[in-house]
């Protein structure tokens, strides 16, 4: 293998080795958006389970849960 090859092979190697890399990332960033996502989900819900629980705290209060 001459210079000119040998170079060329480390490039390739270089490119597929960022590619890598760059997957990696952008998967990382994926697990992390999913990750928020759910979490931003979840807190809802428990916002909307507490809304509720205190309507109906303030119906039983003023009777109008009857």
């Amino acid at each position: 293998m001459d210079h000119s090859q040998n170079a060329s092979y480390q490039a390739g190697q270089a490119k597929g080795q960022a590619q890598e890399k760059g997957r990696q990332v952008i998967d990382r960033a994926s697990n992390a958006a999913q990750s928020a996502k759910e979490s931003v989900q979840e807190a809802g819900q428990q916002v909307q389970a507490k809304a509720q629980g205190a309507a109906d705290a303030v119906k039983n209060a003023t009777g109008l849960n009857k």
